[in-house]
């Protein structure tokens, strides 16, 4: 069974175009240089898997007709791929069910102490998301899809990656612990982080994500996360084989 993947946004925390910049990217007319703040769907078996919730949800799901999500998947929790949790109301009132939403027991406790009413029993007219929230630290299956996290620093913080099947998710990465690596073998489509040229002690640059990427060698790398720095067409010509970049409503089909 093929798993889809469409990428809802791939920039960083601030977005292209950047508020106040006249680089040539965030003022190119081609599509692929908006960048709206990173997140991606997975969808397998039947079940689609939003990874993080971040400020332009609403916008995203409008523009790419989502209306079903069946759980979400949480990298970490810092507010450009956090704070639309409010958004995730409308997919409650769709499934007229709770959401189920996983991640770190860090980013766990933050939504349940930040966002405590996310997991208040639904209202008759679910005004607020109901979430249900579980912590993982390793594989894990959610109505018989098993999901492998897929720890990875985010310069001092640890944060979560995401394994299903043959498609991986690592965002805001700075360093993938050798441990990591073997639960990447294997790998068809991988997204990878790539914030800018140089490096960043939060994030790979992109001497760091090429490096990554022929390591894992993936058949094919995607690359999330980025900031302005990237033109989509100056960039994509001087990308090896097999590494591409992301764009908001990219759609990538993996035969596992």
């Amino acid at each position: 069974m093929s798993t889809e993947i469409l990428i809802l946004g791939c920039g960083s925390s601030a977005g292209t175009p950047a508020i106040g910049c006249q680089c040539a990217t965030c003022t190119s007319p081609d599509p692929r240089n908006k960048r709206t703040r990173s997140s991606s769907v997975i969808t397998t078996q039947g079940l689609s898997f939003l990874i993080d919730t971040g400020p332009d949800l609403r916008t995203q799901a409008l523009r790419e007709g989502l209306t079903r999500v069946d759980a979400v998947l949480y990298t970490h929790q810092h507010a450009d791929h956090l704070n639309g949790i409010d958004d995730l109301r409308a997919f409650c009132y769709v499934n007229k069910a709770a959401m189920p939403v996983f991640g770190s027991p860090y980013t766990m406790h933050d939504i349940n102490t930040r966002f405590h009413y996310t997991t208040l029993p639904p209202g008759q007219w679910w005004e607020l998301p109901s979430l249900q929230t579980t912590a993982v630290d390793g594989p894990f299956c959610h109505r018989g899809v098993e999901i492998i996290p897929v720890p990875v620093m985010h310069g001092r913080w640890p944060v979560l990656g995401y394994r299903i099947g043959k498609v991986a998710y690592l965002t805001d990465v700075s360093e993938i612990p050798e441990s990591s690596f073997a639960l990447l073998d294997g790998l068809d489509v991988l997204l990878l982080d790539c914030l800018r040229t140089q490096p960043h002690h939060t994030h790979f640059g992109l001497e760091q994500s090429l490096t990554a990427a022929a390591r894992i060698g993936a058949r094919q790398t995607v690359l999330i996360h980025m900031t302005h720095e990237f033109e989509y067409t100056e960039l994509s010509a001087r990308l090896p084989a097999g590494v591409v970049m992301g764009y908001d409503g990219m759609r990538i089909c993996s035969a596992a």
